[in-house]
């Protein structure tokens, strides 16, 4: 089947959502949200905790859904798009076979996922009772499975508050939380819980089913945590395949998407926004930058120019990424960075370099920790010379 629409957004998370409710809201002709799981929400609706403004995980999917489609966008469950057949054609596999759909806009919204414990690099057999927070949510919130349905004696694997909510939720699923393994060695703290700071894993015992987790604290010694259950957490990778095999460029930092503050990719009339763009960051960030990307959709389909590559944006020192990773003209009226730390930083330094020229240098009167980003506003691009190299952001603490 070949079909034609105004707008596909691939994701039915926040994002996705989002965009779909301002494009269908502000009429941009027919608007298709595929997503390939069962149901559409993404994250939020296995994601019971508080956080998700003002409701918990489900409440907020639902509305979202609800939003999306009062609006007049078409929510389509189950349906996975699977591959390029041009520029802005996918093919798509549905319940109902295969379908090509070619759209005057495409907006990838595919998110984020946790690195699985293979590509951790964790030896050991390949026993059952190992998770990833995903895979726990959804046993508990979806599926209902309680206590020894899950296990009996869990370890949970992370250094982020991704961490603590995973400990939650075998909590409160009747599983006793007999450690938090961080490798960082500043973590989260867990009332009740022990928390291994500066501790990795460095095998998985048992076959059959997992007997129990060797780890190495930073001092260098070494010992045997018995459980049956092991949550990985964290960790984030977006979910790119879709972009790469669509040969839209990844960021090398990120390894999501290349955008520019508009969430234009090199691609003419692909975007990309939310958390494909480099990892986790809350749904109602997400949500945003959804409802940003749908105005940069309006623009290109009331004929807004595609811009050129622009001038790339490069993370050095202390600073582990950087989105965007473009700066293309024209741009929004106020642009921001968002910047995520690679270590522990107190009020750090940012210098902002173009072919050796001082940008903007300032302190940053703040704490940066590795599992949270900061929004730094963008101004200074103005004084960036867009017939120049690569500008550098420099972040290094004191």
């Amino acid at each position: 089947m070949n079909r034609t629409v105004d707008v596909v957004i691939v994701g039915a998370g926040p994002a996705g959502l989002a965009a779909a409710d301002r494009l269908a809201a502000a009429g941009a002709g027919r608007v298709e949200v595929l997503e390939r799981e069962a149901a559409p929400g993404g994250v939020p609706r296995h994601c019971a905790r508080p956080g998700f403004g003002a409701w918990p995980g489900p409440v907020y999917a639902h509305r979202a859904v609800r939003a999306a489609v009062r609006a007049g966008a078409d929510v389509r469950a189950g349906v996975s798009a699977t591959g390029w057949a041009g520029p802005l054609t996918l093919e798509v596999t549905a319940p109902t076979g295969p379908e090509r759909i070619t759209a005057r806009a495409v907006l990838l919204a595919t998110g984020a996922r946790e690195r699985p414990r293979s590509a951790r690099l964790v030896p050991g057999s390949r026993p059952a009772g190992v998770l990833s927070t995903g895979e726990l949510q959804q046993s508990v919130e979806l599926f209902g499975l309680r206590g020894e349905r899950i296990g009996r004696r869990a370890v949970v694997v992370g250094s982020d508050p991704v961490a603590r909510h995973a400990a939650r939720t075998l909590q409160r699923a009747g599983v006793t939380v007999a450690a938090v393994v961080a490798d960082r060695p500043r973590s989260p703290r867990m009332p009740g819980t022990p928390v291994l700071q500066g501790t990795t894993v460095t095998e998985l015992v048992g076959r059959g089913r997992l007997t129990g987790v060797r780890v190495r604290g930073a001092d260098g010694r070494t010992g045997l945590l018995r459980c049956d259950t092991a949550v990985f957490t964290g960790d984030w990778l977006p979910d790119h395949e879709l972009a790469r095999s669509g040969g839209i460029p990844l960021d090398r930092a990120t390894r999501g998407p290349s955008v520019d503050s508009a969430f234009r990719t090199p691609v003419p009339g692909v975007f990309a926004a939310g958390n494909l763009l480099r990892g986790v960051e809350p749904a109602t960030a997400a949500a945003a930058e959804g409802r940003a990307a749908a105005a940069s959709v309006l623009g290109y389909l009331a004929g807004a120019p595609w811009p050129a590559p622009g001038v790339p944006l490069v993370a050095a020192g202390e600073l582990r990424w950087l989105s965007p990773g473009r700066l293309t003209a024209p741009a929004p009226a106020d642009p921001v960075l968002l910047l995520r730390p690679a270590t522990r930083l107190v009020r750090p330094v940012l210098t902002i370099t173009q072919d050796e020229r001082v940008v903007q240098e300032r302190r940053l009167p703040t704490l940066l920790v590795p599992h949270r980003s900061l929004r730094h506003a963008a101004g200074w691009a103005a004084d960036v010379d867009p017939q120049g190299g690569p500008v550098t952001v420099y972040l290094q603490g004191p």
